[in-house]
């Protein structure tokens, strides 16, 4: 199976919303889909969910053209979409049914997914009287039930706190362990770089950068090093002209324009019998990658 855009776009009236873009899921994974507010994700995955109609260019997934038919699919989108009033099982009945499922399929599926995320108390209750993060994972949920082959996730973690966040990250790691394709669209960069191989990051509804993550940022320089001794290195720091990014509790985040001077810092530290519990020169980050992209 296989999802490729190749020279897609679409215009609203006289605005390009999307701009000519192309990529690729050939086999299981997360894909990252990134871009500031507005650059053209919500309309791209609208495009390949066949919820809207694209202007110019293909879409297909498996060889076929994206048709409702042709694609199952689950979509958890940006914009949350839980009936405040209804019991939360006659919600996820309902949209089970939606998808095609009987009543026992569907019942049993949501036995499964809320013993998962642990939701279970949560089931008789209408969805207003559930917090923010559970009514994200009753969402969560409606996109995964009916065991799609393709799962859309805008900003998944949104309102979730470490431990339900946590849940909802093993849940990814076991679907893409089951040959899962599934699109992410997040603002927390550290949780794309966990996840996604791949990425392409949209600006003004064009690409400015795309691919194998780990291959794009080898061709960027070093630009940070992270120290972590047992005392104040602060005149060593000072000594090479290095600005220090955070500090605490002897715990450092150096920038660096140049590999040589970390390698000298550390030599100095070892020289005069200093404890360095670590010494990490590391690449730039998904968050600066993509604030030099779209950082305009």
């Amino acid at each position: 199976m296989s999802l490729i855009l190749e020279n897609v776009s679409k215009n609203f009236v006289d605005k390009k919303a999307v701009d000519n873009i192309s990529f690729k899921l050939e086999k299981p994974g997360v894909f990252g889909l990134l871009g500031t507010n507005g650059a053209g994700k919500t309309t791209t995955i609208r495009m390949i969910l066949g919820i809207i109609k694209k202007g110019s260019g293909e879409i297909t997934w498996n060889g076929k053209p994206v048709e409702r038919k042709h694609v199952n699919f689950g979509y958890l989108p940006e914009e949350r979409g839980v009936y405040p009033k209804v019991k939360i099982e006659d919600q996820l009945m309902y949209f089970a049914s939606l998808k095609g499922m009987d009543k026992k399929e569907a019942k049993e599926a949501i036995e499964k997914w809320a013993k998962k995320l642990k939701v279970e108390e949560y089931l008789k209750m209408p969805a207003e009287k559930l917090s923010k993060g559970n009514q994200q994972k009753i969402q969560f949920i409606t996109a995964v039930i009916h065991n799609p082959e393709l799962i859309v996730l805008d900003e998944p973690f949104s309102g979730l706190d470490p431990v339900n966040t946590e849940i909802i990250k093993n849940i990814i790691i076991e679907l893409v362990a089951e040959g899962k394709y599934i699109i992410m669209s997040a603002h927390q960069m550290a949780t794309i770089e966990e996840f996604c191989t791949d990425i392409l990051i949209l600006n003004k509804g064009k690409t400015v950068l795309q691919g194998n993550l780990k291959e794009i940022k080898e061709t960027y320089p070093a630009n940070r090093i992270e120290i972590d001794t047992n005392q104040d290195i602060r005149n060593y720091i000072k000594k090479y002209d290095l600005q220090i990014e955070n500090e605490k509790d002897n715990q450092y985040i150096i920038k660096i324009s140049e590999e040589e001077k970390a390698h000298k810092l550390l030599s100095d530290l070892i020289k005069d019998n200093l404890q360095v519990n670590k010494f990490e020169i590391k690449k730039p980050t998904l968050n600066d990658i993509f604030i030099e992209k779209v950082g305009e």
